[in-house]
């Protein structure tokens, strides 16, 4: 699906990606965890095409270095940026359509609006309970849900999610990332960017660790997750010793 190698990316003169080795395969949540201003954010943004980049960044075998954003948005390649940045002023069924991908008047992706918001519904019941109403009045858990919801009308063969735990509340927590699992049953590989480490390592099947700007660790997550590194570092604890 996904494949990126020795991926450097830069803001002007400043380096923030240092040749960047990274794989997501089909059926797979893979996260990338690491502490703030590692790189994780750059790193998503370097795949959507918003980041100056060089190396190679593969999707089914297809460049996509090069590409505009709204190009790889096409391919079914989505991101749910950090902060939802849903639109405040629409309500949420507006919000939601908003995802629908469509180019010079014309839908790119299979499907039917009613169904697909059926469908949006039915995964999320409280947008559904809350469709006629102003995004800007919905709680943070429900608008991380109405961006995640507005990604999947576009009918994803991909999804990317930054941080979506960054927050809510506990409950809403455990809510979301439910659904996120969901998501994956049905096909849908997702890349997962999460500060929470405990919790995306709980939910992947892989995962890579990021420092500054460079891949420090990788593996099965439930092997890193007993690492004593990475508990330490990034789970606030040591395994238990006998």
């Amino acid at each position: 699906m996904l494949k990126i190698e020795n991926l450097i990316a830069r803001y002007g003169h400043i380096q923030a990606l240092h040749g960047i080795h990274l794989e997501v395969n089909e059926k797979e949540i893979v996260a990338l965890i690491g502490s703030n201003g590692a790189g994780k954010t750059t790193l998503l943004n370097s795949v959507s095409g918003h980041v100056e980049i060089t190396g190679s960044i593969q999707y089914n075998g297809e460049e996509l270095r090069g590409r505009k954003p709204h190009a790889i948005t096409r391919k079914g390649v989505l991101q749910v940026p950090e902060g939802r940045h849903v639109f405040p002023g629409l309500t949420v069924e507006e919000n939601l359509t908003m995802g629908v991908v469509v180019w010079k008047g014309i839908r790119l992706t299979a499907g039917n609006i009613s169904e697909d918001l059926a469908y949006i519904y039915e995964s999320f019941p409280r947008l559904k309970e809350r469709r006629k109403q102003l995004a800007w009045s919905l709680s943070g858990g429900e608008q991380q849900m109405l961006a995640i919801g507005r990604a999947l009308m576009g009918h994803p063969k991909m999804l990317m999610l930054d941080e979506p735990s960054m927050g809510l509340a506990p409950l809403v927590i455990q809510e979301v990332f439910e659904r996120i699992t969901d998501i994956n049953k049905t096909g849908i590989p997702v890349l997962l960017v999460e500060q929470n480490a405990a919790l995306a390592l709980s939910v992947s099947n892989r995962a890579y660790v990021i420092e500054r700007g460079r891949i420090i660790h990788s593996g099965l997550s439930k092997d890193l997750a007993e690492d004593d590194k990475v508990r330490e570092a990034y789970l606030g604890k040591r395994k238990p010793t006998a």
